[in-house]
Order: structure tokens, then sequence, then C-alpha cells
């Protein structure tokens, strides 16, 4: 996975769009971030998932877990293209639904 595929990813989710707060590229849905690139450097990416979400996906030394109970970060180049579109589909629906 590289950070072009990951933009391309977050981007094919309905109503995503690309957006900018302290730099680093996130992706919204409803105005609401669900998804950032490079919060590290170019190779980390970021998603909103739940830790019930997180466990089965993302665990190992190229996982980290973020500052809140619903992030995780993770070193793309280190995940599978079809990990990565599931985390970002449910991490866009994590934002979408809460109110």
């Amino acid at each position: 996975m590289t950070s072009d595929g990951f933009r391309k990813m977050a981007l094919k989710i309905p109503a995503a769009v690309e957006r900018s707060h302290m730099n680093p590229p996130d992706f919204r849905v409803a105005g609401k971030i669900f998804a950032s690139l490079g919060v590290h450097d170019k190779n980390w990416g970021m998603v909103k998932l739940t830790p019930e979400q997180q466990r089965p996906r993302f665990s190992g030394p190229q996982a980290a877990r973020g500052a809140g109970k619903v992030l995780r970060m993770f070193i793309l180049p280190a995940r599978k293209t079809s990990i990565v579109r599931a985390a970002l589909d449910a991490a866009a629906k994590n934002v979408a639904n809460r109110k």
C-alpha cells in the first residue's frame, strides 16, 4: 500500500473529500475526519476505528495506538490493500453515524 493508494481509496468512499488541517491531508465525510495521511511521515496513515475494530486487523510492530481511543495509525507499506480498504470503509461509517 502506498500513500497514493490510500488517498485514492479514501476518495472512492461516497461523499468523501480531501482537506487539510495543520498540514497533513485528511479525509472527511459530512465534515468529520475519518482518515489522515502523513501523521508521522509519508508512510503513515491514520483511520478512526473503535478498539473492537482495531484488534482483528491492526497489531504488531507496524501499528501504533493513537492519542484517543478511536485512532489507529499504521505504516502503509506493511498493509494489504484489502485490510486498508476495510479500515477506511469502517472509519467513514463511524464518523458518518456519529451525531
